[in-house]
């Protein structure tokens, strides 16, 4: 099997990338007994790596109190944890409850269900926020950016791991391989393969890692900059106040 022209992989699923936020929280639900499974097969256990680096560049700074956004199955939340990254406190937020009741079976606690663009905290209220992998799902990023913004304090950092946009000459063959191919062996772990032919046109959606930290200047950081994983397949952006 070959790969297609570099012009081929350009076309989308419209019908799932402009899901209204409760179906996509509904297909999350969906996933969320097989969410960690599907996720080690598909990274080839990379995930895991990635989360330290997260976590690595979370403890760096040494935050008091840190929120991780769009948590789902706890797994970086358990990771700053274990990892010592904050010195008073973590709590974890997503808007899809069967992701959290995954989280809180894998022993997360302080977890609660928010909306991403309406986050029920004070401002200035937390010194660091991480996101993994949830800033695509947003109906607006640039609104959830600055409801990011809004809530983390003066020094505050946010980090978002997400999935990016590798160079030209490999894209044309990774996003044919995530559209095209991946959600086929999906289906052998999970029935539902509409769940991961949505990831592969939201990746393939999302911006670029030079507009996303344009986007959080705009949204009120005062800097923003990125750390490409995996030839630029994840990147690691930190949004400074």
């Amino acid at each position: 099997m070959s790969a297609p022209r570099s012009t081929d992989y350009t076309a989308f699923r419209d019908d799932l990338l402009h899901q209204s936020p409760k179906e996509i929280c509904a297909m999350f639900g969906r996933v969320a007994r097989r969410y960690d499974v599907m996720n080690h097969v598909m990274g080839g256990g990379l995930d895991i790596y990635w989360r330290w680096r997260l976590a690595r560049a979370v403890a760096a700074q040494q935050p008091a109190r840190v929120l991780d956004l769009a948590t789902g199955s706890g797994d970086v939340i358990l990771a700053l944890g274990r990892h010592r990254a904050y010195t008073e406190s973590a709590l974890g937020a997503d808007f899809c409850l069967p992701m959290l009741q995954q989280a809180q079976a894998k022993g997360a606690r302080n977890l609660l269900v928010g909306d991403g663009l309406h986050l029920p905290f004070p401002s200035a209220s937390f010194d660091a926020l991480t996101i993994a992998w949830g800033l695509r799902n947003f109906a607006d990023r640039l609104a959830g950016l600055k409801e990011m913004r809004r809530v983390l304090r003066p020094g505050g950092r946010a980090y978002v791991l997400e999935f990016s946009h590798p160079p030209s000459w490999l894209a044309p063959l990774y996003f044919w391989y995530m559209r095209d191919i991946m959600p086929k062996y999906a289906q052998f772990i999970t029935p539902e393969r509409g769940a991961y032919e949505y990831l592969a046109d939201s990746i393939r959606a999302f911006p670029p890692q030079a507009t996303l930290a344009s986007m959080m200047r705009e949204a009120g950081f005062s800097a923003a900059r990125w750390t490409n994983f995996a030839l630029g397949i994840v990147a690691l952006h930190v949004g400074e106040v």
